[in-house]
């Protein structure tokens, strides 16, 4: 690969103007390069210099004019690493590879995110796929004062297209959940959109999901001739083409957008064979890019272990690759329909309480390879026949996966018969995969597949049948010679003298301990190729004259069967559907027993959730904890009950000290539903879920800064987020809103969202807070002219314990009713071991500032809350009910008829509106400064 030059940003490349004595200087450097090694140039060098070397010194300077360029060198080891994080974990670059010498470049392989087909074989190597990248276009227009957005989704490792269009709010929220749940990698976007639509929220959704932005031309979103094009590429008919586009508008332009920017209408092999599918939003639970990092469904780079994310945790899948794509798929996409939950808890049910069926399975499935990409590696001009053998092999497997199937005989018999035995006996039936079968068998030299060897068989070719006798004989005698030559060195055949094909050829190995005793004669009869810990290599002139007959004859072998290599593969393309059909079963049943066995293979088992509509039920998980936080080394995780109940605790205000479990109590319950509705089993004793169409959460938003974006303000975009998007029918779980700003200010929003939350949103609610002043939202009922929400709010705090003696905090980590009224910030302080007199200093500045007295708490029950209340001169609740009561004297002042009145006849009147007004201020201390 001399020569390769690779650039990581889509730009052009550097143009090599050097003189005379510059190119001698760039040739000599060019060829002290070992072999397979690259080259990056200009910013390309220094970006890789920076962030994969970590030193400037990896620059070597191309020429010392002003006209000179960085260079980085660059190993095929290194290239791979490269190009892995490049197209897999950054959504920042693109990557392109360019093959040539002197000033003749050509562009030999290029790369996105979304489209990473031309180095699959370099990025998948020795790594499983663990998801399927996507490729979305995005169409926005104005129409009637409404904003609309026309999706087009492109899945080029399924082939597989999608539209969608739907309208849109000006942050773009079905926008985000649609790239969360689609997985999507790269989103393209007209250049220049219409100038009403801000484009920012847009661009900034897009970045908030880790995707790559690439901005095309207007005139790439056209529709035309669409259906004509999709009728080469779609599989089937043309008329159900025809009948879908009919049905969309804006969807039309994104979805050319992606035919062109794709080159799907270049490659043949597509033709035929894409599906095409209508997306539907409201298929399933809609998480945003902020719920994502909030319950830790996906991987981090940074995580410790595999379970500190919940995909990490619950990926006990088999199969190479296409259960962790599935599992992926799932976690962003869970369930609304009650009874496709139920279905997937029925298939785990059965296989957690039969042992002997999970075995089986998880003892089968790992034999199974990545059917997925075998099937999507035959469409590859440069395919094999090692794809057509995995595919036989893997598939031949599935008569004893449902031998296993067969066996259980428990209460969901008739599931598993109709959602697995059934397609499975489909597919395998003699005129699909019987088909497939019996083309291998004929075709291919299954006998060779021991020695590593990817053969046609002889039969299937009389040229190939004569060089396949030719080489026998060569076979032949390099056997004999291996009796001979171990004869001669007085060692056993194969125990002690070893024949091996490599590197080098047909060779002998011994192992060190032996080669001490043949030394004398293998130094005089013998040429020793290598010596390494694993033995000695040697060869002999006859077995080298043998090796280079039987290499010639194996070349031979090779070029005239590469014509029958590419009619098998071509045929086995057209099996494409069954062995699609396969992984889709296959990958389901593997993403459920894994499931299974975490619910099994826990410490505390998992118990099977019971799930009802949104409209009914409540969200009740008794014992419930926190997945990811259990499986940690060492940690006695304390379990806590949840119980969201319509018209009782469907809003809960939670206090309590930090580090006390606030967050990780929410969290654990937004993780709890997420699984539910995925249709795994939950850790809990037991569990009672309502389903929730979206999951939204406000949890520790952390700096933006280099976006322009402070943590208060990201705290506000999300908390916006919320009050648009959110309904009746979702789960919100806010934590700690209002600590970017001031006090007052943070306290003021707080309950101003609480109070919408409340009264418009109504949806099931954990607000943790550290204003235990919210918790007087709980007692507005005891407000007779004031309207109470029906929903139901209640107060919870997580325990703590201080020490009347020592003063000392302790954390008990169990959620309770009631509130905990008082702040615990100092004490925390005191758990950090802040010096004594920073500590002193803040009890005493806290005690100018607020009155330490003991007063009643607004508990529902007597119990002694935890510690003593720290209360301020005017509670919240006072203010509220103050400033609408004093609100309503003025108003009733301000509409006397003073004109049209005397003045003892005005007097009269404002005296009474003003005792009427001191007589309700008799209980309200607010209010009593002004009266």
């Amino acid at each position: 690969m001399d020569g390769d030059d690779f650039m990581p940003e889509g730009g052009k490349l550097p143009e090599f103007k050097l003189d005379a004595r510059q190119a001698r200087g760039f040739i000599s450097f060019f060829n002290k390069l070992p072999q397979d090694y690259y080259t990056a140039h200009g910013e390309n060098a220094t970006f890789i210099a920076r962030t994969y070397y970590h030193t400037m010194s990896a620059l070597r300077q191309l020429g010392s004019s002003s006209e000179g360029i960085s260079s980085a060198s660059v190993s095929k080891a290194m290239f791979e690493t490269i190009a892995r994080n490049i197209l897999l974990e950054r959504t920042d670059r693109t990557l392109e590879l360019y093959e040539g010498s002197g000033s003749s470049w050509r562009l030999t392989k290029s790369g996105t995110p979304g489209n990473i087909g031309s180095f699959e074989d370099i990025l998948f190597a020795n790594n499983d796929m663990q998801d399927s990248p996507i490729i979305v276009a995005l169409f926005p227009v104005f129409r009637e004062s409404q904003l609309y957005v026309g999706l087009s989704f492109l899945d080029m490792t399924n082939r597989k297209l999608g539209l969608a269009e739907f309208p849109e709010d000006s942050r773009f929220t079905n926008v985000e959940s649609a790239l969360v749940a689609l997985g999507c990698k790269e989103c393209l976007l007209p250049a220049d959109c219409e100038k009403s639509i801000d484009l920012n929220p847009l661009q900034n959704a897009i970045r908030n999901c880790n995707v790559l932005l690439t901005e095309k031309k207007k005139a790439d979103f056209k529709s035309r001739d669409l259906a004509q094009d999709l009728g080469r590429i779609i599989r089937g008919s043309v008329e159900p083409v025809r009948d879908l586009l009919s049905q969309f508008d804006y969807a039309l332009g994104a979805l050319g957008a992606l035919l062109s920017y794709a080159e799907l209408l270049a490659d043949d092999t597509n033709y035929g064979n894409y599906t095409i599918e209508k997306y539907n939003l409201n298929c399933y639970m809609r998480l945003d890019s902020a719920a994502v990092r909030a319950l830790n469904i996906a991987e981090g780079k940074t995580d410790a272990n595999k379970n500190f994310s919940l995909f990490g945790l619950m990926n006990r899948t088999c199969t190479i690759g296409m259960g962790k794509r599935l599992l992926n798929r799932w976690l962003k996409q869970p369930l609304l329909d009650v009874n496709e939950i139920n279905n997937r808890l029925d298939m785990v049910q059965a296989i957690v309480e039969d042992p002997e069926l999970r075995q089986g399975l998880r003892q089968q499935l790992k034999r199974i390879s990545d059917i997925g990409r075998l099937t999507h590696s035959l469409r590859k001009k440069s395919a094999n026949l090692q794809p057509v053998v995995k595919l036989y092999q893997s598939c031949s497997r599935i008569s004893i996966i449902k031998g296993v199937l067969q066996q259980y005989n428990g209460q969901f018999s008739t599931l598993i018969k109709t959602k697995f035995l059934d397609p499975l006996e489909e597919w395998m039936t003699e005129n699909r995969f019987g088909r497939f079968a019996s083309l291998v068998q004929t075709a291919i030299d299954l006998d060779q597949l021991d020695n590593g060897e990817y053969r046609i068989s002889p039969l299937y070719s009389s040229d190939l049948a004569v060089l396949k006798d030719e080489l026998s004989v060569v076979e032949d005698h390099i056997n004999n010679l291996h009796m001979h030559t171990a004869n001669d060195l007085d060692l056993s055949v194969d125990k002690h003298l070893k024949l091996e094909k490599g590197p080098f050829g047909h060779v002998f190995r011994i192992s060190k301990k032996e080669e001490q005793k043949v030394r004398k004669k293998l130094t005089s009869n013998y040429i020793i190729i290598e010596t390494r810990k694993d033995g000695v290599k040697f060869t002999s002139p006859k077995l080298k004259k043998l090796g280079d007959q039987y290499q010639a004859l194996f070349s031979e072998y090779t070029s005239c069967q590469k014509k029958v290599v590419d009619d098998v593969v071509r045929v086995s393309g057209t099996f494409s559907e069954v062995f699609e059909n396969f992984a889709a079963v296959l990958s389901e049943l593997d993403v459920l027993q894994s499931f299974a066995d975490l619910a099994t293979s826990c410490p505390v088992p998992y118990v099977r959730p019971d799930i009802t509509a949104s409209d009914e039920g409540d969200i009740i998980l008794q014992g419930s904890r926190h997945p990811c936080l259990e499986a940690q080394d060492g940690v006695y995780f304390i379990p806590n009950d949840c119980t969201l109940v319509r018209g009782k605790s469907w809003f809960q205000i939670i206090t309590g000290p930090n580090m006390g479990g606030k967050s990780t109590f929410i969290r654990q319950v937004g993780v709890n539903v997420l699984m539910a509705q995925v249709g795994s089993f939950v850790p809990c004793d037991q569990a009672s879920v309502s389903v929730r169409d979206c999951i939204f959460a406000r949890v520790g938003a952390g700096d933006c800064q280099l976006r322009g974006v402070s943590t208060f303000m990201q705290e506000m975009l999300e908390t916006a987020s919320i009050l648009k998007g959110a309904t009746d029918k979702s789960l919100i779980i806010i934590d700690e809103l209002g600590r970017g700003t001031s006090t007052y200010d943070g306290f003021g929003l707080a309950w101003a969202i609480c109070e919408h939350l409340v009264e418009v949103t109504r949806a099931p609610t954990l607000f943790a807070t550290h204003f235990h002043e919210l918790t007087a939202l709980a007692h507005r009922n005891d407000d007779e002219h004031r309207h109470v929400s029906d929903i139901g709010i209640s107060n919870y705090h997580v325990g703590a314990h201080i020490d009347p003696s020592s003063r000392k905090l302790t954390m008990l980590y169990k959620v309770e009713p009631g509130a905990c009224d008082q702040s615990f910030g100092i004490h925390v302080a005191e758990f950090a071991n802040f010096p004594e007199d920073v500590v002193a200093l803040a009890k005493s500045k806290a005690a100018e500032l607020e009155d330490f007295s003991t007063t009643p708490t607004f508990s529902e029950d007597s119990k002694d809350e935890v510690g003593s209340k720290r209360k301020r001169v005017f509670s919240p609740d006072d203010v509220t009910r103050g400033a609408a009561r004093a609100r309503l004297f003025l108003e009733e002042m301000a509409a006397l008829p003073i004109d049209e009145m005397d003045g003892s006849k005005t007097m009269e009147i404002a005296t009474k509106l003003k005792a009427d007004l001191q007589k309700d201020a008799a209980d309200n201390p607010w209010l009593q400064q002004f009266v």
